[in-house]
């Protein structure tokens, strides 16, 4: 029996055919779960993460803590640019991982963009 593949998942192997980071311009990596929001800067040449943050890492954490979750991810997405930006990163390529481009997933791209970082 073939396995289950969700929607999700399909849209998210088809953005990944298109897409890939490099070490000048990684790919901003976005992943949410019902309670938390991930973000990552990935260059996919070498397979290593350069910049990773979450709602809830030590950094944002007592922060977020009484935010809603749009107000988290827009938190998160300042936090990621400015890391980056300390890395010397300007421009990024948004995978937005097979999620729709709203809410949350807007929220970190909006703030991240707001924040310095060009894609």
């Amino acid at each position: 029996m073939a396995k289950h593949v969700t929607p999700r998942e399909k849209r998210r192997a088809r953005i990944r055919r298109k897409i890939s980071g490099t070490a000048a311009r990684p790919r901003l990596t976005i992943y949410k779960s019902l309670k938390h929001m991930y973000a990552q800067l990935v260059d996919d040449t070498t397979g290593t993460t350069i910049v990773s943050i979450a709602t809830n890492a030590k950094a944002l954490r007592d922060e977020v803590k009484d935010d809603d979750k749009t107000a988290a991810a827009k938190r998160v997405g300042e936090a990621l640019a400015k890391a980056a930006m300390a890395k010397g990163i300007e421009a990024v390529v948004f995978d937005r991982n097979g999620f729709d481009y709203h809410g949350r997933v807007e929220a970190v791209a909006a703030a991240a963009r707001e924040a310095g970082l060009k894609f």
